[in-house]
């Protein structure tokens, strides 16, 4: 996969850890002063497509480690739902909005109407000049360097969304230090935590590209995958799935761990090939009895767990690991790789082109053709009105 641009993309990774992590936490300082820390009563996370499942995975981070109640919703749910029923304390919320381009509409009216609600608002983008920027009291740049030479090429993304991940680690990571819900010595132990998992995703990535050449070929009839994952990784259940609809266009869908047992376990296809991500912590005891479940009934699975699962499991699967230790709060950043590399390879077997050459009325136009990501119509607070 050496000039497969997506491959390019995920090993880069580690070093782009390494890299901009100081960067990105003097970012994050200069955003989350004392005063809004101590102001936070509540954290909406909020976005579309990668930036939903940045928000998914990091929510844990602000409950465990800030000691602050937090949500992540897409922006439609927030927008045109949630803001309209928040408690009258609510003034004390924060709202995180996140989009890479800073140009999706729905996020920036999700922002828009949390300031007519005297939210605080903070836009996550890489965009600083950005309706999203724009529409947000304080901006967090998160910009990953360009590393390809097309500069028109777009491939699914991988390096905006790790940076992501990172900025809303240290935001959660700063805040229980200023709450005091952290000591200075445990936030210092878990920013250096954050950068020795680059080594953690450069050896990932390595272990992983070898078994993802050798087994994928095997599923080349296959045209549905399912990513199961429970707490900080439905997120990267959801962002696999989307790496791998964008990247090969094949059916993906995320589930959550628990639902599959209710739901997917009941399908007809036997050998759907089934993605079990486990951080190892409190999810551990049921994505082995999933894994289980799926081995026995003949799904093709594969358990994205921890290097130690590689003895506890019986039958014919493909354990896809990384390495123990990591904390569940935090395994989201690494647990991505299994499924981003095989989306790559699909796409390789299948000669796909990343996200159909926009074709069929998909064009980049509007942020993507017919959908109009970035054109859609905003409401503002008197059209709600009148709907109401």
């Amino acid at each position: 996969m050496a000039s497969n641009p997506i491959f390019a993309e995920i090993t880069s990774v580690p070093e782009l850890i390494r890299q901009e992590l100081a960067n990105l936490d003097d970012a994050v300082r200069q955003v989350f002063s004392p005063d809004l820390c101590r102001s936070i009563g509540r954290v909406y996370l909020c976005g579309c497509g990668d930036s939903h499942h940045a928000a998914l995975c990091s929510q844990l981070a602000f409950e465990s480690l800030a000691g602050t109640p937090a949500e992540a919703q897409t922006s439609l749910q927030f927008a045109r739902y949630s803001v309209d029923f928040l408690p009258v304390q609510a003034s004390s919320s924060l709202v995180i909005g996140i989009s890479v381009s800073g140009e999706v509409a729905r996020t920036i009216e999700a922002l828009r109407r949390a300031n007519a609600c005297n939210l605080h608002t903070i836009a996550l983008t890489a965009s600083p000049n950005s309706r999203l920027a724009g529409s947000a009291r304080q901006t967090l740049v998160a910009s990953a360097p360009p590393i390809h030479s097309q500069p028109d090429l777009v491939v699914p993304g991988i390096r905006s969304y790790v940076l992501n991940l990172l900025a809303l680690y240290l935001s959660a990571i700063l805040t229980g230090e200023r709450l005091g819900k952290l000591t200075s010595k445990q936030a210092g132990s878990l920013r250096n935590d954050l950068l020795a998992l680059s080594d953690a995703v450069e050896n990932g990535i390595s272990t992983n590209l070898e078994l993802i050449n050798r087994h994928l070929p095997e599923w080349q009839e296959e045209n549905l995958f399912l990513f199961a994952g429970g707490g900080p990784n439905f997120g990267t259940s959801s962002y696999c799935a989307a790496k791998m609809l964008e990247a090969s266009g094949d059916f993906a869908s995320p589930v959550d761990l628990e639902e599959w047992a209710h739901l997917q376990y009941f399908a007809r296809h036997p050998t759907t090939p089934t993605f079990i991500i486990s951080a190892g912590e409190r999810d551990r005891s049921r994505a082995l009895e999933i894994a289980r479940a799926g081995i026995g009934i003949g799904r093709r699975v594969a358990l994205v767990a921890p290097q130690s699962y590689s003895r506890l499991l019986e039958g014919d699967y493909l354990h896809l690991p990384f390495a123990d230790g990591v904390p569940e709060v935090f395994s989201p950043l690494i647990a991505w790789i299994p499924g981003a590399l095989a989306a790559a390879r699909r796409a390789e077997l299948l000669g796909e082109p990343y996200f159909r050459a926009f074709g069929g009325g998909r064009n980049p136009e509007a942020g993507g053709g017919l959908s109009r990501i970035q054109t859609s119509q905003m409401l503002d607070d008197t059209e709600f009105k009148h709907q109401e």
